[in-house]
């Protein structure tokens, strides 16, 4: 039960970030938009404490995450150290969709590890 909540969190966050993300041109664009920063940083905030609270066990099958790019993420938003340009659009380009893609095909591969009764 316990990854399936780290899942759902992690999946729930990411397509936020992708519908906020969605319509936007390009990086000048989101950086322009506070409103829209502010929200993308807060998804982001939640998407990395969440990771970051993984099982080791869970860690250890998805090694193809950038652990290190998630958690200088995480620190950065926490401290609120700027700048975060440069992270705050790696992540929305690369971490999140990744890091989504690898959980999906971890469920599909070991469904067991995401039941609920878990």
């Amino acid at each position: 039960m316990y990854h399936r909540s780290l899942y759902d969190i992690v999946m729930d966050t990411g397509r936020s970030i992708g519908e906020l993300t969605r319509e936007m041109q390009g990086e000048d664009e989101l950086f322009a938009s506070t409103l829209t920063l502010r929200a993308v940083e807060a998804q982001l905030l939640i998407m990395a404490h969440t990771l970051g609270n993984m099982t080791p066990a869970l860690h250890s099958r998805l090694l193809q995450v950038d652990w290190n790019g998630w958690a200088a993420l995480h620190d950065k938003l926490c401290r609120g150290v700027q700048p975060r340009r440069e992270e705050i659009w790696y992540a929305v380009n690369a971490l999140v969709p990744q890091t989504m893609a690898l959980l999906e095909e971890l469920r599909r591969r070991q469904p067991v590890w995401f039941e609920v009764g878990y």
